[in-house]
């Protein structure tokens, strides 16, 4: 590994304005998905989205949220119900409120190894267009000091919101679900065309958008949802393609949580399951990354 990364400019020069606040519940470090080199991939708590897959069920609700892990308990004969006071970790708050200088203060943490790997900052979720404005200008922030940014989204908002963002990101990170406009809508609350159309806005814009299609059984595991998405960027200069199969490790969050895990039961796809579809979009011309 070679520090010899360009110098970065300090911050100290630079006048920000006041700060505001946003919702996360976890900074993930030393990632080797979601973007280039080691990434530190920031979630932003709350989703409009229901996908029945989600592995990050934690992410949904907008609220900070208070869970308890049994396994942890002490069983004391007085509880105090306090996740700050709890000795054993049994009660565990999901989520918390961050500044912009205090999140910048996080993410700069990781940079030397941003520099020695070309690596950077990554803002998931959850949906992070719910918080669309505090996202920009953190990202505003950190390409001033030369870090990478990349933002994973479903697309689904105004354009008002999301282009601004996508304006500081060098990557953006673009889902392509469910491909049929009244299934979409039914299963997951997501707004089919109006996610197209801000994917042919964002390319337009020269910004770099890389898709990835989730393969799901039941859901976009199939050779029609792939013909549908090929079909929609075959017009657009896109050369890339992340593929996602379904995996199952999300499932003891919903436990926790005390919700149903609508994927009880699937087994994740094996190679003989990915490998046709794969195929299909190899031989559309483009390069493919399987698991982001």
């Amino acid at each position: 590994m070679t520090l010899s990364a360009a110098r970065r400019i300090n911050c100290k020069c630079i006048d920000y304005p006041a700060d505001e606040t946003a919702r996360i519940f976890n900074i993930q470090r030393y990632s080797l998905n979601d973007g280039q080199g080691i990434r530190t991939v920031i979630f932003f708590k709350g989703c409009p989205h229901r996908c029945p897959w989600c592995a990050n069920p934690e992410s949904i609700s907008g609220s900070i949220e208070t869970v308890r892990r049994e396994k942890k308990c002490l069983h004391r004969a007085v509880c105090l119900n306090d996740a700050d006071e709890c000795p054993s970790g049994a009660l565990a708050r999901i989520g918390r409120d961050v500044t912009l200088d205090g999140l910048e203060k996080e993410a700069l943490k990781d940079d030397i190894f941003f520099r020695s790997s070309s690596g950077g900052v990554t803002l998931s979720g959850g949906e992070v267009l719910m918080q669309a404005e505090f996202a920009t200008r953190f990202l505003a922030r950190l390409r001033r000091l030369g870090i990478n940014t990349a933002i994973e989204t479903a697309g689904d908002a105004p354009a008002a919101r999301l282009l601004p963002l996508a304006r500081q990101c060098d990557d953006v990170l673009f889902d392509l679900k469910i491909m049929d406009e009244k299934q979409s809508k039914e299963v997951l609350h997501i707004n089919l065309p109006r996610v197209l159309k801000n994917m042919r806005l964002l390319v337009a814009n020269g910004i770099h958008v890389i898709p990835r299609i989730p393969l799901i059984p039941g859901y976009t595991m199939t050779r029609e949802n792939m013909c549908r998405v090929l079909d929609v960027l075959a017009p657009l200069a896109i050369d890339e393609l992340h593929i996602l199969p379904f995996h199952p490790y999300g499932e003891p969050k919903y436990s926790l949580l005390d919700r149903p895990w609508q994927m009880k039961g699937v087994p994740a796809p094996d190679e003989s399951d990915i490998a046709p579809l794969r195929l299909m979009a190899e031989s559309a011309g483009y390069r493919i990354k399987v698991g982001g």
